[in-house]
């Protein structure tokens, strides 16, 4: 069982005791992101979480992080998302204090040295070329473009290249004294719990700054009132596309038949689309459907890469499936068959102290974006619980809220080039 522990001028703490472990994890999440970023500094959220492995007051190299951390066999890494980012190490259990020593030390005393910043321009330039290399890795970024618009929702996380060789020294600074301030962080710790563990938190991460000018994201506001296409052309043997919806927030009654309705349309080997798209005509070998939740925003999307001749027949199947679940009933059997695939996946997904510290440190993080710090938190019996309440009922008015024209969604990327043609078949009449 989970147990918080709040004290002030301090981050808080979660605590996930975990029986028979023999691993413990630290992961560290600032509720703060690229969500909270101006348009001069897009990226700086990203750009600051590869900082903190550059050297410290104590120990001033990568090297002298890294290798100390290898010493013990660790995992050790961090994620920069819209709303968050996190740094977690994973270690054996008897080795706790010195992944709690490191990682403290990073968070707290880094030096951000301006030739590691320079250096690190290039390292994350190289990132982004990466990404936009791969349509697999970036067509979700260009889907949230074409969602939210020129707005922070809608920027890349790792900002542009001409954003990230902009930023100085003083920007990291700055965002990181205005952003990492204790209110925002949460320490949450899991696996195989020493007694002194309490001790040992309090000795390594007491420095945390206490005072800062916090400055919270925009809102995301849905004014969207036609479909919305948005292409980026580019030599690739496939074209790849991700149509998709505007759906809920984290936390909303209709979260859980929106995740539901994702898993029935391309969420296995059996799904819908999985099934009329690749295994009945052929036409692409990935197709997926997924549902992403924000603390103010959230949506469903089918990504799929198929030939360019193909391109119009795929959009025409997935709207038709759209379609076809905001006036047919789920089957029971359909249902059921979905439902233990979530459940399955999630107890799969748990069974370690680093997974378990994932599930509830990025509910913590979520509720405290949503400005709740106290908020019950679900264990997986809980979630399971609620997922196996959603009718089929619900799953269709789900599909009815969502599935309207004027929500569409269409993101391309490859070689297209009639896109008023593309335009007119997005349409569920």
């Amino acid at each position: 069982m989970w147990q918080r522990q709040f004290n002030d001028n301090f981050p808080l703490v979660l605590k996930v005791p975990l029986d028979n472990c023999q691993t413990f994890t630290i992961l560290v999440i600032v509720a703060t992101g690229s969500k909270f970023e101006t348009a001069q500094e897009k990226g700086v959220s990203h750009f600051l979480e590869h900082m903190f492995f550059k050297g410290t007051t104590k120990r001033p190299t990568t090297l002298a992080i890294s290798s100390e951390l290898d010493a013990i066999g660790g995992e050790y890494n961090a994620f920069t998302s819209k709303e968050s980012t996190a740094f977690y190490v994973k270690c054996v259990a008897n080795q706790a204090e010195v992944a709690l020593d490191v990682l403290s030390d990073m968070l707290l005393n880094s030096l951000f040295a301006s030739e590691e910043i320079d250096k690190e321009r290039g390292v994350i330039i190289e990132e982004i070329n990466m990404y936009e290399d791969n349509p697999l890795m970036h067509l979700s970024d260009v889907f949230e473009r074409v969602l939210y618009g020129d707005t922070p929702a809608g920027w890349d996380t790792a900002g542009s290249k001409e954003t990230v060789n902009s930023l100085k020294r003083e920007n990291l600074i700055d965002y990181w004294q205005t952003h990492y301030g204790h209110s925002r962080a949460i320490i949450c710790l899991a696996g195989n719990l020493s007694p002194d563990v309490d001790t040992l938190v309090n000795k390594y991460f007491s420095q945390w700054p206490t005072t800062f000018n916090f400055r919270d994201k925009l809102p995301v506001i849905n004014q969207q009132t036609e479909p919305q296409l948005l292409v980026e052309n580019k030599t690739t043997d496939q074209v790849h596309l991700a149509l998709g919806v505007p759906a809920f927030p984290y936390g909303h009654p209709a979260e859980l038949p929106t995740k539901l309705l994702a898993a029935i349309l391309g969420g296995t080997m059996s799904s819908r689309l999985f099934l009329e798209i690749r295994e009945r005509r052929g036409l692409a070998y990935y197709v997926r459907t997924e549902a992403e939740t924000y603390t103010d925003s959230g949506y469903l999307v089918t990504e799929a890469g198929v030939k360019k001749e193909s391109l119009p027949l795929a959009i025409s199947m997935i709207l038709q499936e759209y379609k076809k679940l905001t006036t047919e009933l789920v089957e029971e059997g359909e249902l059921n068959r979905v439902k233990k695939f979530l459940s399955g996946r999630l107890i799969l997904g748990l069974e370690g102290s680093d997974d378990l510290a994932r599930w509830y440190g990025y509910q913590q993080a979520l509720r405290l974006g949503q400005g709740d710090n106290q908020a019950i938190l679900d264990t997986p019996q809980d979630y399971l619980t609620k997922l196996n309440s959603v009718s089929a009922t619900d799953i269709r008015e789900v599909a009815r809220q969502i599935f309207v024209d004027k929500g569409l969604n269409l993101a391309i990327i490859g070689p297209v080039a009639n896109q008023n043609k593309l335009v007119s078949l997005l349409t569920l009449d």
